[in-house]
């Protein structure tokens, strides 16, 4: 008796690049003066009395790409909160998950079972995390500085 298969993934380069580009624009929206400011702190309000924030900052400004360090700000005992670098590619318009769980480099496309329980297409579940993670933020933050679109 042949065993059911499941299709091998196949990178839908299209959609991941949709889903980079909308990112870009989404971190542009939260810190419209990154090129000038190393950081900025959006607090949230989860409704539940929790404080808690994200927490962005330039690691890296270089002419045609930067590197951001998110880190959602919250106290628990029995989770760690998600932090994430991001590249954005100005050039192209792109912003990319570059490293999260202490791991760095995502490839496109993961053999199934691995070592290090990742999923076939951890790359282009990250960056939508990173999509979710930002549009929560637009809808439920609050900061010092307005909000704008920069364009």
């Amino acid at each position: 008796m042949n065993a059911l298969r499941k299709p091998r993934y196949r990178v839908d380069l299209i959609g991941l690049q949709a889903l980079c580009e909308t990112n870009y624009w989404r971190l542009l929206k939260l810190m419209p003066a990154m090129h000038e400011q190393d950081e900025r702190r959006i607090t949230l309000d989860a409704g539940d009395g929790q404080p808690q924030a994200l927490q962005m900052r330039v690691l890296e400004r270089c002419r045609y790409t930067s590197t951001l360090l998110l880190a959602h700000e919250r106290n628990h005992e029995w989770v760690t909160p998600p932090s994430m670098e991001v590249r954005l590619y100005h050039d192209a318009g792109l912003a990319e998950v570059v490293a999260a769980y202490n791991s760095r480099r995502f490839r496109g496309v993961y053999p199934y079972p691995n070592e290090q329980m990742l999923q076939p297409d951890e790359k282009y579940q990250l960056n939508q995390f990173l999509g979710e993670w930002l549009g929560y933020c637009q809808r439920h933050g609050q900061s010092a500085q307005p909000f704008s679109f920069v364009q």
